[in-house]
């Protein structure tokens, strides 16, 4: 019989821990003195970065990147831990040159797929097609820009023909794709396979070089950016080729249920954090697919929780969600920085730290995942029928 609402799947509870408390019931002070000593330790010239943020990163925010920089190196990437680690990007990142950093950790297998913003990889293509952008100030006058035909994102300037050539070479390219619905992992994969048959400077493109490691990644929301905006005028000229969001949720999901452990670093926070979040939800609250939650959670964010929005939501409050594991809200660390300041710090203290992975290559076992996806989610389809 069909089941009763309060009877479908429940959200992770969390387990009881064990705490250690002297008789009276208090905590002793060795308890809460268990953490490093710390020092005022000298810098010396020419000290990498790996060993500033283990010597001199001790407490605060600070103390907040070297936690999640220990994590990152020692626990995520660890070979045992069997991870698989999502980065999520928002924010205009890829002007800045942060690509340079996730093509790093890419190359490494310490970033397996992502989620980001379209227009971090819509700006990212500008690196392939060696248009230039440039240094330069927040200081100046827009109307005056405007009139000279120059863009800015903050200090970052370029000439508005940066967007039109962008533009005009993923319009012809559209034509090159399969006309039918796709996910927007797919329609990334084949710009970046493009990017790649063109040769050139492909080592500077996220997307070129995730097509050449198969990283799969995924836009939360494809309309919003200049793809998206060239892909609706590719449709005007009738063209066939669509972006399916649905194909997206279930393929996140997928990898998710598929993996041993999840982790994510997050960038900003926005809709490619809840995007990825969301896999577990929509495992146990849709699918009746128990998984427990994430396993792993760093983010890198300017946003504080008490204004609401999603990007300075706590790891402790995705728990209420089952998007993390209670038992493992200690694995998780909230950076409150400049994300051009920390990304590379923590990228850098990784590929000191940490030994390369080899690279899983997620986005040619979609199909694989999907099946298994598809089979979990029907055999327990069949449990709730039956009971």
């Amino acid at each position: 019989m069909p089941h009763r609402p309060h009877e479908g799947p429940h959200k992770p509870q969390p387990q009881p821990q064990q705490e250690h408390v002297e008789e009276n019931g208090h905590h002793s002070a060795d308890d809460y003195l268990g953490g490093e000593r710390i020092h005022a330790n000298r810098i010396a010239p020419g000290i990498s970065a790996a060993d500033l943020i283990d010597s001199a990163f001790q407490a605060y925010n600070a103390g907040r990147l070297s936690e999640a920089a220990r994590l990152y190196a020692s626990r995520m990437l660890d070979p045992e831990q069997d991870v698989t680690v999502c980065l999520t990007i928002a924010g205009a990142m890829t002007p800045a040159g942060v690509g340079g950093s996730i093509i790093t950790l890419m190359e490494r297998g310490a970033i397996d797929f992502m989620v980001s913003t379209g227009a971090n990889l819509y700006h990212d293509i500008h690196h392939a097609l060696n248009f230039a952008l440039h240094r330069g100030s927040f200081k100046l006058d827009d109307p005056e820009l405007y009139e000279a035909g120059v863009i800015r994102i903050y200090d970052i300037l370029f000439r508005d023909e940066v967007l039109l050539d962008t533009d005009s070479f993923l319009r012809e390219i559209f034509k090159t794709f399969p006309q039918r619905p796709m996910s927007t992992a797919e329609l990334h994969h084949l710009i970046g396979q493009k990017l790649l048959e063109l040769g050139v400077q492909p080592e500077q493109s996220v997307l070129a070089m995730a097509a050449q490691w198969n990283v799969p990644i995924y836009t939360s929301s494809p309309g919003d950016s200049s793809i998206g905006m060239n892909l609706a005028r590719h449709q005007l000229d009738g063209g066939a080729l669509t972006i399916d969001p649905l194909y997206d949720v279930h393929e996140t999901t997928a990898i998710v249920q598929a993996a041993t452990r999840n982790g994510v670093i997050i960038l900003g926070g926005g809709s490619p954090k809840n995007f990825y979040l969301q896999t577990q939800p929509q495992l146990w609250e849709v699918l009746g697919i128990n998984k427990g939650g994430h396993d792993y959670f760093i983010q890198i964010t300017q946003d504080a929780p008490h204004w609401g929005g999603l990007s300075g939501a706590t790891p402790s409050e995705a728990v209420s969600w089952g998007k993390i594991k209670p038992e493992l809200l200690s694995d998780s660390v909230v950076i409150y920085a400049d994300t051009t300041l920390a990304f590379p710090l923590l990228a850098a203290y990784a590929i000191t730290r940490a030994q390369p992975r080899q690279r899983r290559e997620l986005y040619a076992q979609r199909e694989r995942m999907l099946a298994e996806l598809r089979a979990a989610y029907q055999q327990n389809a069949g449990r709730v029928i039956e009971g």
